[in-house]
């Protein structure tokens, strides 16, 4: 599409939901993750075997809608954004990140424009693949390890088992975190911050620039 104002239709109905119920089951278990890490100094105005429940119960909605995530993402045309492609790889990230850090303020064009054949730029791409799935299926098998602790390798090199693997949940939930501010951030990144919001509710994506569309990524 080269026309101003395109729709292009990228997220389906089920992709809308998915995401809908994996933010907010994110953000509670990062609100509650907060709690139980630092319960001593009352961050959130929640009882502490509340906000232990609530993190429990966001965990396996969060469980649940990964599955959603990954066999909706083998059995739908949706697969196709999240191809890894080596070739080139290098230079295509460089290009990205040289445009956030200078070319986005400068008013330049995206070097990696969203179409039909590419919803992400290259480090958004590879950004949710290890995110997706590297960080979330940790924090799935590590969260549902320290809810059963029996299935816990009792010490590891004389360190508490329980206790390592606490270490890397709150690890892997710490970099979600962060994860989840980056991608705010750049969702707001565009004509109209707004932009990428709406297309995640109605499932269009505005196309702004005339620009050809570039190599596939």
């Amino acid at each position: 599409m080269t026309a101003e104002n395109n729709k292009i239709y990228l997220y389906p109905l089920w992709l809308r939901i998915w995401h809908g119920v994996n933010a907010l089951g994110i953000i509670l278990l990062i609100l509650t993750g907060i709690r139980l890490q630092y319960s001593e100094l009352s961050l959130l105005p929640m009882d502490f075997g509340l906000a232990v429940q609530m993190h429990n119960i966001a965990g396996v909605i969060v469980t649940l809608s990964y599955f959603v995530f990954f066999i909706g993402n083998l059995v739908t045309p949706n697969k196709k954004y999240y191809k890894i492609k080596p070739k080139g790889l290098v230079k295509r990230l460089t290009k990205q990140l040289n445009y956030y850090i200078s070319g986005l303020f400068k008013g330049e064009e995206s070097p990696f424009p969203i179409s039909e054949k590419r919803k992400f730029n290259p480090l958004q791409k590879y950004a949710y693949i290890f995110v997706m799935y590297c960080f979330v299926p940790m924090a799935i098998v590590t969260g549902v390890a320290l809810l059963f602790p029996e299935l816990i390798i009792e010490q590891v090199y004389s360190v508490s088992g329980i206790f390592l693997t606490a270490i890397l949940h709150g690890s892997v939930g710490f970099l979600i975190s962060i994860f989840l501010l980056i991608h705010l951030y750049v969702a707001s990144i565009g004509k109209n911050p707004l932009d990428n919001f709406r297309s995640i509710i109605n499932g269009y994506h505005d196309v702004h620039s005339t620009e050809k569309d570039k190599k596939k990524v």
